[in-house]
């Protein structure tokens, strides 16, 4: 199954998880007994502990949009963002595949294909080129 996989940690976030868990640690020592030990080693955890409430995350994500007057997408928008900004990076549908975790690739090809249009200028253009055939 691919939901879960292993991607690779970019430094900024490394950089954000380390300081996330000394937060965590801070927040831990100061509750006390009061903490919740439950979740220990996840991310997604409130000052108390507590796992996030997925609708308190998209709340939170919905403040944000406004008040730094963005126009409102939500949450899971930044997922197809995201693979929009790999496809215009050049980097190939079946590596996009492996990062979103669909298991068949033609669900990442049915979503993101049209998406593609730039790359198939390019591939054209190249093909003008390996013939000898550019455009003057």
């Amino acid at each position: 199954k691919s939901s879960r996989r292993t991607l690779p940690l970019a430094a900024p976030i490394r950089k954000y998880l380390l300081d996330l868990q000394v937060r965590q640690a801070e927040n831990r020592r100061l509750c006390g007994n009061c903490y919740c030990k439950d979740y220990e080693g996840y991310i997604c955890i409130n000052e108390m502990g507590y796992l996030l409430n997925p609708n308190r995350v998209s709340a939170m994500f919905e403040l944000t949009l406004r008040q730094n007057h963005l126009r409102h997408i939500r949450f899971h928008d930044l997922r197809h963002s995201s693979a929009s900004l790999l496809l215009a990076n050049h980097v190939p549908l079946k590596q996009i595949q492996e990062w979103l975790g669909h298991s068949d690739f033609s669900t990442t090809a049915n979503i993101y294909a049209h998406l593609d249009a730039a790359s198939k200028q390019n591939t054209a253009e190249a093909m003008l080129h390996g013939l000898g055939l550019e455009e003057e």
